[in-house]
C-alpha cells in the first residue's frame, strides 16, 4: 500500500491526470494529454492482486468476479481517485483518474464566468458534453458547488461512480451511486420526483428511457444537468433524437426545444502561454432561433446560430480560445487544486445493514425490553379493557349491550 501511495503522490506532484498499473509492465501515466512510460517503476502480478485486496471492499471484490470489471472512487490525502479495475491478459489492471482533493470553483477551473448563470436557473435542461477525460464531471462539480454555496436548493446526483463528495452548505446535497444506491439510472430518475428535488444531476445519459425521463423531469419544472459523449452541439442533439424511432422524433424535438437551456461542449487545450491544459468550451444557449431550428429539424444550422449568437453569450471553440482564454493574464494551474480538503467529510460512505440481504433482519428493539411508547397489554382476566366509545364505554360493555339486544 505504501508503494501505491508514493506512486500517486508523485503523480500529483508531476501534474499527472491518469495512471495505469498492470502486472509485469512499467507504470504508464498521462500528462498534458500525452501517454508516457515510467520504466523505473514496475508492479508484479502478485503485487497488483494484493493491492486490490486492500483497496476494494468484499462487495466490490464480488462484483469484480462477476463482471470482470468495476468502477469505484476513493479518497487520497491530496485528492480523489476514480478507479476502473478490469481483467486483461496480464491479469488485473487499474486505470486511475486523479481528481482534485477539493470541489473546485468555476474560477479555479478557468471556466468562463457566464457559466454561473446556469446556477441561477430554476428549471430546464443543461447538457455538458465532450469526449472521455476532458473534465465534464469536474465542470458539473463546480456548478453544483456554486449552487451549494449560494442557493437553498435540494440537489440530488445520480452518478457512476461518485467522484466528488459534497458537504451541504446553503443547499442540501444527496448523492447516489449506480450499483450501490440504485440499480439503474432509470430507477434513480423514477425515484427522484418523489424526493422533493430542485436540481438533479445525471452522470451519463445512455439510453432512450433515460432521455425520456430526463425530458419529463425538465418539463416538470426542475433543473436537470446531464453529461453526454458528443464532440459538437449538432452531434449531441442528433444522439438524443436518434435514440427514438422516427415516429416519435417530432414529439422529442418539440420537448427538447422547449426544455434545453444550455448545451456546453468541452475539450482540453494546452496553452504554451501558461504551460498547462485548460478547458476549451463551445457554448450554445436557448434562444428563439435555436428553438425553431430544433423544431424544424434543421440541426445543420446549429453552428451558424453559435456564430451569430455572440451577443447572447454563445461561443464557438475558436472564439472561446481567442476572445476569452488568450485574453487572460492569469489562469489557475491545475496543481493548485490537488491539496487536502479543509472541510471535514461527512459520513458519506455509510452502508445501512438493512440493505445487506445476506444478514439476519435487524431487531426492532432489544429482546428483553418493551418499547416505551407501547402500552402494556392487559391480561385476559383483567377488567381493564381499553375504552373505545366517546362516552367512556369499553369494548366489553358494547359487546354485552349488543348481546342483550339480539337476545
Amino acid at each position: 500500500m505504501e508503494k501505491f501511495e508514493n506512486l500517486i503522490s508523485s503523480a500529483i506532484d508531476l501534474g499527472v491526470s491518469d495512471v495505469h498499473i498492470t502486472g509485469g509492465h512499467p507504470v504508464v501515466y498521462r500528462i498534458n494529454g500525452i501517454l508516457k512510460f515510467q520504466t523505473t517503476v514496475k508492479w508484479n502480478y502478485k503485487e497488483v492482486d494484493a493491492l486490490l485486496e486492500t483497496l476494494l471492499t468484499p462487495r466490490q471484490l464480488n462484483e469484480l468476479r462477476e463482471r470482470y470489471s468495476i468502477d469505484c472512487a476513493m479518497r487520497f490525502s491530496r485528492g480523489w481517485l476514480r478507479i476502473n479495475v478490469f481483467y486483461t491478459t496480464r491479469g488485473l489492471s487499474l486505470a486511475i483518474r486523479i481528481l482534485p482533493g477539493i470541489v473546485p470553483t468555476i474560477e479555479q477551473l478557468n471556466l468562463h464566468p457566464s457559466l454561473k448563470e446556469i446556477c441561477k436557473l430554476k428549471s430546464g435542461l443543461v447538457l455538458i458534453c465532450g469526449a472521455t477525460g476532458v473534465g465534464k464531471t469536474t465542470t458539473i462539480a463546480s456548478l453544483l458547488e456554486e449552487i451549494n454555496r449560494n442557493f437553498a436548493q435540494h440537489i440530488i446526483t445520480l452518478e457512476d461512480p461518485i467522484e466528488f463528495r459534497f458537504i451541504s452548505k446553503k443547499s442540501f446535497v444527496e448523492q447516489r451511486e449506480l450499483g450501490t444506491h440504485m440499480p439503474t439510472f432509470e430507477r434513480g430518475l423514477l425515484d427522484v420526483l418523489r424526493e422533493d428535488p430542485d436540481v438533479i444531476v445525471i452522470g451519463e445519459v445512455r439510453d432512450q428511457e433515460t432521455i425520456k425521463l430526463m425530458l419529463n423531469i425538465a418539463e416538470a419544472g426542475h433543473l436537470i444537468i446531464a453529461t453526454m459523449h458528443a464532440s459538437n452541439s449538432e452531434e449531441a442533439l442528433h444522439r438524443i433524437l436518434n435514440a427514438f424511432p422516427m415516429e416519435s422524433q417530432d414529439d422529442i424535438r418539440n420537448r427538447l426545444a422547449s426544455t434545453l437551456a444550455w448545451l456546453v461542449i468541452q475539450d482540453m487545450v494546452f496553452l504554451d502561454k501558461f504551460g498547462f491544459r485548460v478547458p476549451l468550451l463551445s457554448i450554445l444557449r436557448s434562444s428563439q432561433s435555436l428553438k425553431g431550428t430544433i423544431r424544424e429539424d434543421k440541426l445543420h444550422q446549429i453552428e451558424n446560430i453559435i456564430q451569430l449568437g455572440k451577443n447572447e453569450g454563445m461561443f464557438s471553440f475558436d472564439r472561446y480560445l481567442n476572445e476569452y482564454l488568450m485574453s487572460q493574464n492569469f489562469l489557475t494551474p491545475p496543481l493548485k487544486l490537488f491539496q487536502p480538503s479543509p472541510e471535514k467529510t461527512e459520513g458519506v460512505d455509510y452502508r445501512s445493514p438493512i440493505m445487506d440481504s445476506s444478514r439476519e433482519p435487524l431487531k426492532r428493539y432489544p429482546k428483553d425490553k418493551k418499547r416505551i411508547t407501547e402500552p402494556a397489554s392487559p391480561s385476559p382476566e383483567s377488567d381493564q379493557v381499553p375504552t373505545f366509545s366517546n362516552d367512556g364505554r369499553s369494548l366489553k360493555d358494547l359487546i354485552e349491550e349488543l348481546d342483550k339486544e339480539y337476545k
